[in-house]
């Protein structure tokens, strides 16, 4: 095994910077011991005393047992006009009480000059005399030359003089920050090599950091050719979250560290818990999971095309650069016009339906599939539709109930209040017909608390459906108004969540055909139960 590599978090610190990314104190002390979990060795818990939620935080995290993670507090060098025994940041810092600090320096003259209003001789006294003085009261001193590759190619020996300076004032680690995300991976090698000659010169040994952002889309690649280049730690954020385009994103980092460059670090004992810990941190954050994520997103492992299916059922690495339950991701095999026989199989086998190669029924099931999805229905996320059609194809579909007709009106009373929305529906449960009325936030809500209201007295559980998402999409633009819309619903209760599908010209009969499917899904399963 390679050499250890250090992985540092600042998802709760350049993280919450990412536009509509907000936690709470109890979010970021549950992201904490998720992190800690996970074996990462640094966490960045946010700026002391730039917000009530960090402040908090830093109390409170006091009084949490951490088994790995060492929690670092973040700020920025003294102002110019104070002692570094008086700079109110300085001391916020060793306030926190927190095992590591690291605060950040300019880089760049271009900043000196411009942002801090300081002679450059100036900056460089300043780095030291923070350091200098933070160094005898924290265990671990960290510092983030700011800046570092734009002022490098503006002013090599100035960039490369506050480091020197940062190495004087007692830092174990200079962590090299391409703040702006514009450095190209070629840019990086002549850069680091430079650093690493002037480093050696210094006196006193080091460890090299990375941090970067995302504006070119490089921030992966330039994190692991710095590792690749002689750095010993890596900053970055749980799914890449950060200000601007984001930061190096340590869920795609970390599996690359351990599995494609063989490097050790703590996380390698724990990398099955990425994908929790990636969704987790979703969740908090109240944000959409990117499926198309590399490593831990829904799709990475999903497999599409009947031919790509047939051979990872053969060999998982003739589609799969890695096995997905190594990162805690599962693999997925799509149902769609793409779909072979093999696809179907598959979810045969997965839903526990008897369906054989040989079963004149599969090439049937295959030939409504494709028929279905000619007019537009979709089964990708609606898996749950797709096992209703198998099921009443193998002829193992009860009948809860049958469906006579419905009505939803709509009543725009006066201009200046929401319109009364009205659905009626007759069903028929066993030999009892079910004729009744629902009030709702729109015809769809509407067509769902009426069917709730007329089953519910006979299938309690329903009790414990919700519609969690609602999704239209109009198929084509050529007939205008009169186009077909596909609908995507799901659903959810308390132990799982499905998706259904329905297709029509008229967006309600579409919207009944999901709901539909969704109710009967739900039966199914507490069916499947008893």
């Amino acid at each position: 095994m390679g050499r250890t590599i250090e992985i540092y978090d600042t998802t709760l610190r350049d993280g919450t910077q990412a536009e509509n990314f907000n936690l709470s104190v109890e979010d970021k002390i549950r992201i904490t011991q998720a992190l800690d979990k996970l074996g990462i060795d640094f966490i960045e818990g946010g700026w002391p005393g730039s917000n009530p939620v960090s402040a908090e935080y830093f109390q409170k995290i006091q009084r949490i047992s951490l088994k790995h993670a060492k929690i670092s507090a973040f700020g920025s060098t003294r102002h110019f006009r104070n002692r570094a025994e008086k700079d109110p940041n300085l001391l916020a810092l060793l306030a926190a009480n927190t095992p590591a600090v690291t605060i950040f320096g300019k880089s760049w003259d271009i900043h000196v000059r411009d942002a801090l209003h300081i002679e450059l001789d100036d900056n460089l006294l300043i780095i030291e005399d923070s350091l200098a003085f933070l160094r005898p009261k924290v265990v671990h001193l960290l510092y983030d030359a700011e800046h570092f590759f734009d002022g490098f190619k503006d002013n090599p020996d100035y960039a490369l003089a506050t480091l020197g300076r940062a190495v004087a004032g007692g830092a174990e680690t200079i962590i090299l920050c391409d703040t702006n995300g514009g450095t190209l991976p070629q840019e990086l090698p002549p850069i680091i090599e430079r650093v690493k000659q002037y480093l050696d010169g210094c006196g006193r040994k080091v460890k090299l950091g990375i941090h970067s952002h995302n504006d070119s889309e490089s921030a992966v690649a330039n994190s692991l050719l710095a590792v690749s280049c002689g750095a010993d730690q890596v900053q970055g954020t749980i799914n890449g979250f950060g200000e601007r385009c984001g930061n190096a994103n340590l869920t795609s980092i970390i599996p690359a560290l351990v599995f494609k460059m063989g490097l050790a670090c703590e996380v390698r004992k724990h990398i099955d818990r990425l994908y929790t810990t990636s969704r987790l941190i979703n969740e908090l954050a109240n944000l959409p999971n990117n499926r198309y994520q590399p490593y831990v997103g829904e799709s990475a492992f999903a497999h599409k095309g009947g031919i790509h299916v047939s051979a990872v059922k053969r060999n998982p690495l003739t589609y799969e650069h890695i096995e997905p339950d190594k990162v805690g991701n599962i693999r997925r095999i799509l149902i769609s016009d793409q779909a072979g026989r093999a696809n179907v199989l598959h979810k045969a086998k997965q839903w526990g339906l008897k369906l054989s190669a040989s079963d004149p029924l599969l090439s049937s099931i295959i030939s409504e599939l494709k028929e279905l999805e000619n007019q537009g229905y979709q089964y990708e996320g609606a898996e749950a539709s797709f096992e209703l059609l198998m099921r009443r194809a193998l002829g193992l579909q009860r009948n809860y109930f049958k469906f006579e007709s419905f009505r939803v009106t709509i009543h725009k009373y006066h201009m200046d209040q929401p319109p009364l929305t009205e659905a009626t529906i007759r069903l028929y449960v066993g030999g009892n017909e079910v004729h009744t009325a629902s009030m709702g936030d729109g015809p769809v809500n509407a067509l769902d608390c009426a069917m709730r209201k007329a089953l519910t007295r006979f299938y309690p559980c329903l009790e414990e459906m919700e519609l969690a998402d609602y999704k239209v999409r109009v198929l084509s633009g050529e007939h205008g108004t009169e186009a077909k819309v596909r609908v995507l619903i799901e659903s959810q209760d308390q132990v799982c969540s499905w998706g259904t599908v329905g297709v029509s010209v008229n967006i309600l009969e579409a919207s009944w055909q999901a709901l539909v499917d969704s109710i009967n899904y739900k039966l199914m399963k507490e069916d499947s139960k008893k």
